[in-house]
């Protein structure tokens, strides 16, 4: 089953639109995609572009640039923040449509659909800020001392349970290793000591993080 992951504090499952987290994501290493400046102005672009075509109930807009490298799935997360505070977070946890498209879909799901939120308004988009976080595959570690904070987002499962950070988040919030695993698991709705459950499965990835303008934290994602 392909995922759709919506990052929420308030819910046990990270999960979004509704599917949930039911599967075993995908194995890989930590292979980076080429992504110019040219290409992330068009990423930002059409991320906005959909935002307003949402707000205007109009459908999104039709995708007329379409470069190779920004045709191939990835995983991809959209965050919105105002003022330094988190507005929305939405993403595919895997790579289940070609990351152009993704952000378009993804950018309005985060300022429409994120239940941690009301929708998006207009008079918001002035200061209106956006950040895209191209996904690596996942890939399952045997020992927590493989994490590496600063470079890992961690994804951790135990039974119906599942939570995901994003790399940044341990690196904004200063966190060490032990602090990143527990705040993965108090975000599955677990004990934050349950990555130590022989039945728990700790997976890590990293990620390639284009912001518009450089910003500080507006709290997890």
């Amino acid at each position: 089953m392909k995922l759709l992951c919506l990052l929420a504090l308030s819910l046990s499952l990270l999960a979004g639109a509704v599917m949930g987290l039911t599967a075993t994501p995908a194995w890989g290493g930590d292979k980076r995609m080429t992504i110019s400046d040219a290409d992330q102005k068009l990423l930002f672009q059409v991320a906005r572009d959909n935002i307003k075509a949402h707000l205007k109930g109009q459908p999104p807009p039709a995708l007329t640039k379409t470069p190779p490298n920004l045709m191939e799935p990835r995983g991809v997360f959209v965050t919105l923040q105002r003022q330094g505070r988190l507005r929305g977070c939405i993403g595919y946890l895997e790579a289940v449509k070609p990351l152009l498209p993704a952000v378009q879909e993804m950018a309005a799901a985060a300022a429409f659909g994120d239940p941690r939120f009301p929708p998006l308004e207009e008079e918001e988009l002035a200061d209106l800020e956006l950040e895209i976080s191209v996904l690596s595959p996942m890939r399952q570690i045997k020992k927590v001392e493989e994490i590496q904070v600063g470079k890992h987002g961690l994804y951790i499962v135990r039974g119906m349970h599942r939570g995901l950070l994003l790399p940044q988040v341990a690196t904004e919030q200063k966190w060490d290793r032990l602090t990143f695993l527990e705040q993965t698991c108090a975000k599955a709705g677990l004990p934050p000591d349950a990555w130590k459950d022989a039945a728990a499965k700790i997976y890590v990835f990293s990620a390639q993080i284009f912001s518009e303008h450089p910003k500080a934290s507006g709290g997890f994602k």
